[in-house]
């Protein structure tokens, strides 16, 4: 398991520095411990392009599926509850 993380967070490292704290936080804390379909909706998240991750995190564009939906909103509620 800690080969596919190790692979996961080198996945997390994105163009953006906002992003490269949300995904890599969500490895770190939550990945572990979620459901295989969480699991299998995160890594299907950290193929989407940089600019329509970004717009799904700030509302722009809404997520194709539910299981994104409510992934995006756990990973973006981590990052408030930090603060």
């Amino acid at each position: 398991m800690d080969a596919d993380i190790g692979k996961l967070r080198w996945r997390c490292r994105r163009g953006m520095k906002e992003l490269d704290l949300l995904l890599t936080r969500y490895v770190d804390e939550r990945y572990r411990e979620a459901t295989p379909d969480e699991q299998q909706a995160f890594r299907k998240l950290l193929d989407t392009e940089d600019p329509l991750l970004y717009a799904y995190f700030i509302g722009g564009q809404p997520p194709p599926d539910a299981a994104l939906s409510s992934l995006l909103q756990q990973i973006a509620a981590g990052a408030v509850n930090d603060r």
